[in-house]
């Protein structure tokens, strides 16, 4: 097949990306497809370009990155740096070397990429993508909309409150919760302006901190506790992996570099324990369909009781990610799972005709 792996954009986890898609275009090729490796913001040449036989020339036209960094991007520099400097979040040729393509790998990660707003332009362009259509993805990608899912759904959740930066609380007490809390962004992921709050001192910099990266922000109960994931692939669960963090909690770094956290699977959990969050992690995907695959992370503290945090509609296909970690788990080694990934999104357009 002629796939398009597209990664990349204006998210803060623009360069995770990068990896995901990096380590998939290895696996597709080696499985004997035609892949152009894509940053869906900056595109090819800022040309029109005659792309019908673009795919004869995918490694031309494929990028080509080094490491991640331990740092999220400068997403200023980066739009300064597009030659076309145009409005269009869709790069110079974009749109149609997608539409030569029998499928697009989304290796986007963070907002754009998991917010539904690409799968929703690409339904009205006729482009088949892998993975979460784009009202699954809208639900999923805001922490908010998906925490009264799960409370009017019985699926354990912390408590917490939604802020905006206009009429936003600076007085600790006002908000009504308990010290320690956690401040987060409403959409972002890799953990980018996350802070454990322990002081009054210190939540007004962790406001300041979230509200760096979004409008809208999440104060949460912190719940002290073990760190899980489950991935969900074709409607069943993977087996449930443990993240223990070497020093802190599961940031940015920590998810991204090697070695900075202890990863277990399957997990060292009574059977009881681990079904449940099986469980959980399903009925997640099937209250905000989600398709294809997905990934949910979870708290369990000393008494045993489990919280969802959120959902992940593009999990990570980096080295050091959880659902390609979960799948070996199970026998499905990296290049059969990007291939099963690929199938079962095509299914959905199968049963469309």
């Amino acid at each position: 097949m002629d796939i398009v792996v597209l990664a990349g954009g204006l998210s803060t986890e623009r360069d995770v990306s990068f990896v995901t898609g990096n380590m998939v275009c290895s696996a597709l090729k080696e499985n004997g497809h035609r892949v152009i490796f894509l940053d869906v913001f900056m595109g090819y040449s800022d040309k029109k370009e005659d792309v019908s036989n673009i795919f004869e020339r995918a490694e031309e036209v494929s990028i080509h990155i080094g490491e991640i960094s331990s740092k999220a991007p400068d997403l200023a520099s980066i739009k300064a740096a597009r030659a076309d400097q145009s409005e269009n979040f869709f790069g110079p040729n974009v749109i149609e070397i997608c539409q030569m393509a029998d499928i697009v790998f989304m290796a986007l990660h963070g907002e754009n990429g998991e917010n539904g707003k690409v799968q929703a332009a690409f339904d009205l362009f006729g482009i088949k993508y892998t993975g979460t259509g784009y009202l699954g993805s809208a639900l999923a990608m805001d922490k908010n909309i998906a925490k009264q899912f799960f409370i009017s759904n019985q699926i354990p959740t912390p408590q917490g409150i939604l802020m905006e930066r206009e009429g936003q609380i600076t007085d600790f007490n006002q908000t009504k919760l308990a010290l320690p809390c956690v401040v987060k962004p409403c959409c972002g992921g890799s953990s980018i302006g996350v802070s454990i709050v322990y002081t009054k001192e210190e939540y007004e910099q962790a406001l300041a901190e979230a509200f760096r990266w979004e409008e809208k922000i999440l104060i949460e109960e912190f719940i002290s506790g073990r760190e899980f994931s489950v991935g969900v692939l074709e409607g069943k669960a993977l087996p449930v992996i443990e993240i223990a963090p070497v020093e802190g909690f599961y940031d940015y770094k920590n998810k991204y570099k090697a070695g900075s956290a202890v990863e277990t699977c399957p997990a060292d959990l009574p059977e009881e324990i681990s079904e449940q969050m099986q469980e959980y992690a399903v009925k997640v995907t099937e209250i905000l369909g989600l398709g294809t695959y997905a990934r949910m992370d979870f708290l369990l503290n000393e008494n045993w009781e489990i919280y969802c945090l959120e959902a992940n509609t593009l999990p990570g296909m980096t080295p050091t990610s959880l659902l390609p970690q979960e799948a070996q788990a199970v026998g499905i080694g990296f290049g059969e799972l990007c291939e099963r990934l690929i199938q079962s999104s095509l299914e959905k357009y199968k049963s469309r005709s």
